[in-house]
């Protein structure tokens, strides 16, 4: 039986308990809890082709990749989620079997109804991760990809647009890949549009 729904505002230790009897997923930021909604085919192919491309690459190696039905937590901002794509390389990420909280790659698939959250809100609570490097947006209707790198230690994040005939540097892992790969049996369009920076602050 699933335990009823917590009240707003509730702690992230009650926020486990509950997520953990339910069937479908539920992001945790800050005392609220906001539903997971079911992806397009072209998402979860895109998706699926980000992280085939970092698993083989990264077989054999220290780093491990998960996918969308993993947590990565984020202390700082007392707020758990669930990232489409993301590889650790952590010691202290191989001992937690529900969640990870070292990531130095996060890539989200955007949706229509998630796009200005993962490039806003959610990317502002990701820049507290102090292991992660890079933070990719990847739009599955277009070949069209927002690359975000840590400059050095500092907080200052640089935007890499990449578009139709470019590839995707992911130096935190060492890959190199051209971005149609990333689009394998999915129908696209290509042109410009805008990259919106998210807030700095």
């Amino acid at each position: 039986m699933s335990l009823p729904a917590p009240q707003p505002f509730f702690d992230a230790q009650a926020y486990l308990a509950w997520e953990a009897e339910q069937s479908t997923k539920h992001e945790y930021h800050d005392g609220e809890v906001f539903a997971m909604a079911g992806a397009s085919d072209a998402h979860v192919t895109v998706a699926g082709n980000v992280y085939m491309a970092l698993r083989n690459h990264l077989r054999g190696s220290p780093c491990s990749v998960f996918i969308s039905d993993m947590k990565l937590r984020v202390e700082e901002d007392n707020a758990f989620f669930y990232p489409d794509v993301f590889v650790t390389c952590a010691d202290s990420d191989r001992g937690q079997s529900h969640s990870k909280s070292a990531p130095v790659l996060v890539v989200e698939v955007l949706s229509p109804a998630t796009s200005a959250y993962d490039r806003g809100a959610k990317f502002a609570a990701y820049r507290k991760l102090p292991t992660l490097r890079e933070y990719a947006l990847i739009d599955p209707e277009r070949l069209s990809l927002d690359l975000f790198r840590r400059d050095g230690d500092s907080k200052r994040w640089v935007l890499h647009p990449i578009e139709a005939g470019g590839h995707v540097e992911w130096a935190s892992v060492g890959l190199q890949v051209p971005l149609e790969a990333l689009y394998e049996d999915v129908p696209i369009t290509t042109g410009p549009q805008p990259h919106p920076a998210p807030d700095q602050a």
